[in-house]
């Protein structure tokens, strides 16, 4: 039987993580933003960004759909993948943001055993300007981690980023509530 990959939690800038990819918390267009968004296109340079615009439009100005993902190169960041996945909005709870959020960790699992990615490192995707809840976020992330391990998927490494104390607080519990880390 395979071992079980090595699941940690960080509190870390994602785009100084030596790992074969990292989670871009991208918004439609996928052409950069604010939060980690705008941090991975601003340290990956200009090679992202016209990557991105080679990504066909689904309709004018949306490249990838909340819920999906989309996988470029790494350029300038040490990371070798970008995958850039779109979270849900939190509105109210009652509009799918659940299930959308959820979509968005299996999307990326899917392109990394496509792509023979060993090693990830993932924000709290839709948990900062999006409004997501962090504790809540954080059990669909173990939650969907769990199920991917489970799978079989080819993976050593899941690193989850939080971007403050309490983010890594909330992730960590998360994670442990799941049996993925001790």
């Amino acid at each position: 039987m395979r071992a079980m990959a090595d699941v940690r939690v960080e509190l870390d800038d994602i785009t100084t993580i030596a790992v074969d990819a990292i989670v871009n918390a991208a918004n439609e267009s996928l052409l950069g933003g604010g939060g980690v968004d705008g941090a991975i296109h601003r340290r990956a340079g200009s090679g992202l960004l016209e990557a991105c615009l080679e990504i066909p439009e689904l309709r004018p100005g949306v490249r990838c759909l909340p819920g999906d993902a989309r996988i470029t190169p790494g350029f300038a960041l040490p990371a070798r993948f970008v995958i850039h996945t779109v979270g849900p909005i939190w509105r109210d709870g009652e509009r799918g943001e659940r299930e959308t959020l959820a979509s968005c960790y299996r999307r990326v699992f899917a392109l990394c055993a496509q792509h023979g990615i060993r090693s990830v490192a993932i924000p709290a995707i839709s948990c900062g300007a999006f409004g997501f809840p962090m504790a809540e976020g954080a059990r669909i992330a173990a939650q969907e981690i769990g199920e991917a391990l489970a799978s079989g998927l080819p993976i050593d490494r899941v690193l989850l980023v939080a971007f403050e104390g309490d983010a890594r607080t909330a992730i960590t519990k998360a994670v442990r509530a799941a049996g993925l880390s001790s």
